[in-house]
């Protein structure tokens, strides 16, 4: 037994290690990088020495990798709610949820495992899915200040906004290597789309996001073949 395997919390209950708790964010924060450059494929091995850990050290935070790919998304999602919720007092309602857009697009323009997420058993995670409803929730309230406006359409919901965070960045993706900043040209087109004007409605409205489990998609997709 560690000196830190004998630190526990009367009656019985055990205290969070720091050395523990440090292992944890130093893993994190690798893990993060890494992914963001390398895309969700890297190893647990490859994370494990980023971090100065062991491997085993790893799997005793996150048993699985998809566990420590969910952890970081929970923590991307967080950033992008507080964001969300520091914008919604803002006095141009429009410029508040443009400005909501170029930083959602900004963190997926510089992290490449952030969009390779969907469709993966980590984003079928009760903590990130609940992470999600509540980002919808929270951009929804920008929309509707912009809706109420009179600057945006009226069938813009927040579940199309935390879609077209990925759609603008997926867009420009392609050439992002020659052209790290052409996402903005076409998050600049978008948003000039959904601004309020004559225009015939858009068709399959879309209030809350729905994902499948990757092996449906998977076998749906098998299925149209």
């Amino acid at each position: 037994m560690t000196p830190d395997d004998a630190v526990t919390n009367p009656p019985g209950a055990r205290a969070p290690r720091t050395d523990a708790m440090r292992n944890r964010q130093v893993l994190l924060a690798a893990a993060a990088q890494a992914f963001a450059e390398h895309g969700t494929e890297v190893t647990v091995a490859e994370i494990a020495q980023r971090a100065g850990i062991a491997k085993g050290t790893v799997f005793r935070h996150f048993p699985a990798k998809e566990d420590l790919i969910a952890a970081i998304m929970g923590e991307i999602i967080d950033d992008l709610v507080a964001t969300a919720v520091g914008l919604s007092k803002a006095p141009d309602p429009a410029a508040a949820l443009l400005e909501f857009m170029t930083h959602g697009v900004e963190r997926l323009a510089g992290n490449r495992g952030l969009c390779e997420v969907v469709g993966r058993p980590s984003l079928q995670q009760v903590s990130v899915r609940a992470g999600i409803d509540r980002l919808c929730e929270v951009v929804e309230a920008l929309v509707d200040r912009a809706r109420r406006q009179g600057a945006v359409r009226e069938e813009i919901s927040g579940a199309d906004i935390v879609l077209l965070l990925a759609g603008v960045h997926q867009t420009a993706a392609p050439v992002s290597h020659a052209e790290p900043q052409l996402w903005r040209r076409y998050l600049a087109l978008v948003f000039d789309g959904m601004r309020a004007r004559d225009a015939e409605p858009l068709p399959y409205p879309l209030e809350r996001l729905e994902f499948i489990d990757a092996e449906q998609d998977s076998a749906d997709e098998c299925a149209t073949r």
